[in-house]
């Protein structure tokens, strides 16, 4: 095979990024932008590797019965944010549910246990966090020296493989409040002149900006990422915000500028509050929790099924079977603001925090307190190095039944699994927003005497190429 020649495939997979990904007869694996799983079309090359090829869809010769009948969204063609929109969501779905099964068989190496997708009924609009980029083309000096925006404000999403600005009026995976915030944004900055940062010249003023809205209040933080130390007339910037978000529903509660060195609150508070109702599912009453947010904290994109990843969460930690020991003592590692760990703390002994980054230790310690656990307690640092100075000091934490993970999209750092299984700690429960990467954490734990008990995906980015996944790991016993 070679670049330039032209292949028929069936469509059966698709990548992260949105390429359908189908087999040639020889059996290598082709990458093609345009296709979708269940079309069959016809390839043009454009990359060919060894052990696979990277293509092109010039004609579909039988469309998939999953294609969405009409565009989903007008910016679709442009901005890379939805590459799995001309799906319908049920193939979605299945999908994404194939792919976490197919890499913990194919990268783990272990039988996959996967329960069913938990998808949304209503899969859009359930962002409650954008992150926008700013800009105006850089900056052109006109005579006399006076510097002016190349173009009008654009506030958006970068186009797929570039850093051009898609200006989105409407982005369908945002809440109103984001869009209203942003379209206030543009006007301030066309009427005040108010020009982009342009990293080649470093000059310039406005990077991103990014809006939180808490679903179960309706608090809306605005967050503005500066080149500088304040924006230009910001009352009139707050003015136009707070009428922008009322229009849309919401109430503008936080306004905050942050540069390289400092976050600095503008106006109002420097954290809004969300409430999260967490079920079991087994009749009992929902779990309330308030949780404050300030603009450094994690805290997952989608309430609704943050909701239902946390209730798999409990249904797991029910599972666990810590025998005599009552109510498990638990590790929450990468714990961020505290959710996870604060969501199971009654059906804990005690729930020890751990999370690198110090805002969010106090969001988690001060989260605790607002909802009056007292069994739940949060540390700066690194898991991999306080763990073994708990063994060594006899802490209680070293008496851990469950380890719950929470990590980025890179996993676990290898010394934290090597950390956990010499601890001895019984049980994992790993939340994790990557398949591929979860696949390799579960084959080092499995090398480590530890076996996957269950694994429950969850729809956490619908219309996107990314899902999380809640899975169920336990030591071995030995005979």
């Amino acid at each position: 095979m070679e670049k330039g020649q032209t292949v028929e495939l069936y469509i059966d997979d698709m990548s992260t990024e949105g390429q359908g990904i189908g087999r040639t007869e020889e059996g290598m694996v082709v990458f093609a932008a345009g296709a979708l799983p269940g079309d069959k079309t016809r390839v043009e090359l454009t990359k060919v590797k060894k052990k696979y090829a990277i293509g092109r869809a010039v004609e579909i010769l039988h469309a998939s019965e999953d294609r969405r009948a009409e565009i989903w969204c007008e910016y679709q063609e442009h901005c890379g944010g939805c590459p799995y929109s001309g799906l319908e969501y049920r193939r979605q779905l299945a999908v994404k549910e194939q792919q976490v099964r197919s890499r913990l068989e194919r990268i783990a190496g272990v039988e996959a246990p996967v329960q069913p997708i938990v998808g949304m009924e209503e899969p859009e609009r359930y962002r409650n966090k954008a992150v926008m980029k700013v800009s105006t083309g850089g900056l052109m000096t006109r005579k006399g020296g006076i510097q002016e925006p190349v173009h009008e404000p654009r506030i958006g999403f970068y186009q797929a493989k570039t850093h051009d600005v898609v200006d989105c009026e409407d982005c369908r995976l945002q809440i109103g409040t984001a869009m209203a915030a942003a379209d206030a944004t543009r006007q301030f900055m066309e009427e005040d002149h108010i020009c982009s940062f342009d990293p080649r010249w470093d000059k310039g003023l406005m990077k991103q900006m990014t809006v939180r809205t808490a679903f179960g209040t309706g608090e809306v933080m605005v967050v503005y990422d500066i080149n500088g130390k304040g924006i230009p007339n910001a009352a009139k910037l707050v003015e136009y915000l707070d009428d922008a978000v009322y229009e849309a529903g919401g109430s503008l509660e936080s306004v905050v500028i942050r540069n390289e060195k400092k976050t600095i609150t503008l106006a109002g508070k420097s954290t809004i509050t969300d409430a999260v109702s967490i079920s079991d599912g087994d009749g009992e009453l929902p779990r309330e929790l308030d949780f404050e947010i300030s603009a450094n904290s994690f805290y997952q994109v989608n309430h609704e099924q943050m909701e239902k990843l946390y209730s798999v969460v409990r249904k797991y930690v029910r599972m666990c079977d810590t025998g005599r020991r009552g109510s498990p003592v638990v590790l929450d590692l990468y714990c961020g603001i505290g959710t996870i760990g604060l969501c199971i703390a009654d059906l804990a002994s005690h729930v020890h925090g751990v999370e690198i980054v110090k805002d969010a230790v106090t969001d988690a310690n001060r989260n605790a307190t607002i909802n009056g656990i007292v069994n739940a307690t949060y540390t700066c640092g690194k898991a991999e190095e306080l763990i073994p100075q708990w063994l060594a000091g006899e802490e209680e934490a070293v008496r851990a039944d469950i380890v719950i993970v929470d990590p980025p999209r890179a996993g676990c750092r290898q010394e934290l699994l090597d950390t956990i299984a010499e601890a001895d700690i019984p049980h994992v429960i790993y939340v994790s927003c990557d398949p591929a990467t979860l696949a390799r954490d579960v084959k080092l734990l499995h090398e480590k005497g530890y076996e996957l008990l269950s694994a429950t995906p969850v729809d956490m980015f619908p219309n996107t190429g990314h899902v999380e996944t809640v899975a169920l790991i336990q030591k071995r016993k030995s005979n």
